[in-house]
């Protein structure tokens, strides 16, 4: 049987890059050597693509010792990585679908998700609209709400904004209603620049810090007693959504700290709710999926208010932490899918997704 010849990135611009080694660890060692020929390659925080023998234990000691400068060229029928040397290009490997195992700005946002189609390349995940949309926490809400699905309400600022007149943002804010507020990077995950904000003050910090890492800022009212609840969703046209998981943070929040630093935040797979809750769950799940034309996987998290059961869509997660102990796969481990064959159907969903993309004519005539 003739190799898939996968190639995973891993690392990435944006502050989620750490992150994206603790999931690309995860990917790598589920692939299976007889099935898959693997070409790991990294892409450092400056934006430079190496590969080369252990490149995944390079970026981890943050060492390049040994590993060579690669690019993919953005051109239709040249899916080869090459390795670059001075002003040279040398052919290193064609590739058949690409794995990126990429979090946050430059990964997930549909930059290089335009790249690989570009390059006419199959890979995994979303296109450049679900990824664009699903990472503009903004312009998620406003999707949403177009479709009816139901959202926390918000505003929108801008770094500018902030700079201009704070004073203005912060009264704005405090007109959505009561406290506490999130303040969040528009185009970020991993709960990196979030804040709760309890008082005047704590906004005030708030905002800045989140203007550390985008020049758009989402601020939301915060959910009573929210209890927070996590979907997988898995395919392109007819996509399914798991058992629903919970997530009891150590911290105030599901924060970076609570998410990758301590272990004591807890994760209940199944979450404890009602059938038809569980069935509306899934419902809204797979709605909300559609409506950024998601493709291969999305994680869809939910805040369910503790005093009325309301259900709210808090986000979605094109490119959801991917570790063995990340809720993604769990979720899906729990509903009956190993990580291994997880993996297999994302890589398969990426070739049928390319398979449709080409039926489509690239010239008209009458």
């Amino acid at each position: 049987m003739t190799k898939i010849r996968i190639g995973v990135l891993f690392g990435g611009r944006s502050g989620e890059h750490e992150v994206s080694l603790m999931s690309s660890r995860s990917v790598l060692s589920v692939l299976d050597p007889q099935k898959y020929e693997i070409t790991e390659i990294g892409i450092t925080h400056s934006g430079e693509w190496w590969s080369g023998k252990q490149t995944w234990q390079k970026f981890q000691e943050g060492s390049f010792e040994g590993l060579y400068r690669v690019l993919l060229i953005p051109e239709p029928g040249k899916t080869v990585l090459y390795k670059r040397e001075k002003d040279n290009l040398e052919p290193l490997v064609e590739l058949d679908v690409i794995f990126p195992v990429l979090h946050g700005t430059f990964g997930e946002d549909g930059t290089l998700q335009g790249f690989f189609e570009m390059a006419d390349i199959a890979y995994v995940g979303a296109g450049v609209l679900g990824s664009s949309v699903g990472m503009d926490k903004g312009l998620f809400k406003d999707v949403m709400r177009s479709n009816n699905i139901p959202v926390v309400d918000w505003i929108i600022a801008s770094r500018k904004d902030a700079e201009k007149n704070i004073d203005a943002l912060m009264h704005d804010t405090e007109a959505l209603g009561t406290y506490p507020f999130f303040i969040k990077p528009a185009n970020l995950g991993s709960s990196v620049g979030i804040s709760k904000c309890k008082n005047h003050s704590d906004l005030l910090e708030g905002i800045m810090q989140a203007c550390r890492f985008d020049r758009r800022i989402l601020i939301e009212r915060g959910v009573e007693n929210a209890r927070e609840i996590e979907v997988s969703v898995l395919g392109n046209e007819f996509p399914r959504a798991s058992l629903p998981g919970e997530i009891k943070p150590s911290d105030e929040f599901y924060s970076y700290k609570a998410k990758y630093i301590d272990d004591r935040s807890e994760l209940i797979i199944p979450a404890p709710l009602p059938k038809e809750t569980i069935a509306e769950i899934q419902d809204i799940a797979i709605r909300t999926y559609k409506a950024i034309d998601c493709a291969g996987m999305a994680r869809v998290d939910f805040l369910v208010n503790g005093a009325t059961n309301q259900l709210f869509v808090n986000e979605v997660n094109t490119i959801p932490g991917f570790t063995k102990i990340s809720m993604y796969p769990k979720l899906w481990e729990a509903s009956g899918l190993s990580y291994a064959a997880l993996v297999d159907e994302l890589v398969n969903l990426a070739f049928e997704r390319k398979a449709e993309r080409n039926r489509s004519e690239r010239k008209y005539s009458e």
